[in-house]
């Protein structure tokens, strides 16, 4: 049995966390690109955004189960395999449908990650070193997506869009090999997998819980904040302040930044005021952001500082909320926590999704 993770072990895990993350973000910079490339609208484009957002939310759904029933490890080696096809799709798409197909594919795999190293993770430790553990795969999962668009504009100057889906590709197998050779397995005991009419049944319960609901659609509208802005940004740089590429992916590191600060806040604060009223403080920092950067843009100062910098205080306020209200929602029902967390994260990234392509329709 299973009693400890190598530092390495955790490192890998933390990689491969962040794969879907970095695998979203990195594509970012190419969205204009790739507009102009297809010829098609900002909204067609946004697809390979919006539609893989989907995808995440109903694999996270998929993934506990399958991990539970088949062990960690295969089910990890599955979904980094998943990810390379759907990144050689994505290379090789002659038109923009195929490409919106391979980005499904390849984040529909590049999601195992962020559901089944938690799980790995929980199998070893107990509560107390599993929170340990988790705030590194959290941290290494902010880090990595946030220096992600950088890279990918960098390579939109120096070679073309296919790079980004190459250089995914190449982080995918070299993470499988590491995998297949250093993971242990570390499920003791097989789940029967009860059926997806019970899974549902669980979720229809769930959503009565009007608790939950509040904590919920809070995780929900907090993660529509950044999104929207994500998707509507790289269209802004190049088409509104007529920018490269290459500056949003390093005007973005304020962003993931400012979440970073706020979940720092959470840490040091968050017993001191309680859930609710760290979620309250949060959401009234976000609105603030928001706020600043509409009368920004109505005074005329059409500069990207003038709309990361107060989008960065609205993700600051995000990550005070965020954290507060995915515990609020996993202990509103605390015998259905596991079904709890993956409710959440698939209302997370479906509102997301939803409001992503919104953005791009009305934009466009």
């Amino acid at each position: 049995m299973i009693t400890h993770l190598s530092k390495s072990i955790i490192l890998l895990l933390a990689m491969v966390s962040a794969l879907g993350p970095i695998a979203m973000q990195i594509l970012l910079p190419a969205i204009p690109i790739i507009k102009e490339s297809f010829a098609v609208s900002t909204a067609v484009a946004q697809l390979t955004l919006s539609l893989s957002m989907a995808a995440i939310a109903v694999a996270t759904l998929a993934y506990g189960p399958l991990s539970d029933r088949y062990g960690r490890k295969p089910v990890l080696i599955a979904g980094m395999i998943i990810t390379i096809i759907g990144s050689i799709l994505c290379v090789l798409a002659p038109s923009i449908e195929l490409l919106i197909a391979g980005r499904i594919v390849q984040a529909a795999g590049g999601a195992v990650g962020m559901v089944v190293a938690r799980a790995i993770v929980r199998d070893v430790y107990d509560a107390r070193e599993a929170a340990s553990v988790i705030a590194t795969l959290v941290m290494v999962m902010v880090v990595m997506p946030m220096l992600s668009p950088a890279v990918g504009g960098e390579l939109m100057v120096r070679l073309d869009w296919h790079s980004v889906f190459i250089l995914v590709a190449i982080i995918s197998a070299l993470l499988l090999g590491l995998l297949f050779y250093a993971l242990p397995e570390t499920l003791r005991e097989p789940v029967i997998f009860t059926g997806v009419g019970d899974m549902l049944r669980s979720y229809q319960a769930l959503m009565r819980v009007r608790v939950f609901q509040g904590y919920s659609l809070s995780v929900a509208f907090v993660s529509v904040v950044f999104f929207s802005f994500i998707s509507a940004a790289p269209e802004i740089m190049v088409s509104v302040f007529e920018r490269p590429a290459t500056e949003y992916g390093y005007y973005f590191i304020v962003i993931p930044l400012g979440f970073m600060i706020g979940n720092y806040v959470t840490r040091y604060y968050g017993r001191k005021f309680g859930i609710q009223r760290m979620i309250d403080y949060g959401s009234q920092i976000s609105l603030a952001g928001i706020v600043l950067a509409i009368v920004l843009q109505l005074l005329g100062l059409h500069h990207p500082a003038a709309l990361f910098l107060p989008i960065a205080l609205a993700i600051f306020g995000n990550g005070i909320t965020l954290p507060n209200a995915q515990a609020g929602a996993i202990n509103a029902a605390p015998h259905m926590a596991g079904s709890a967390s993956r409710l959440t994260g698939f209302m997370q990234m479906a509102f997301s999704s939803v409001a992503a392509q919104a953005v791009a329709q009305i934009y466009n």
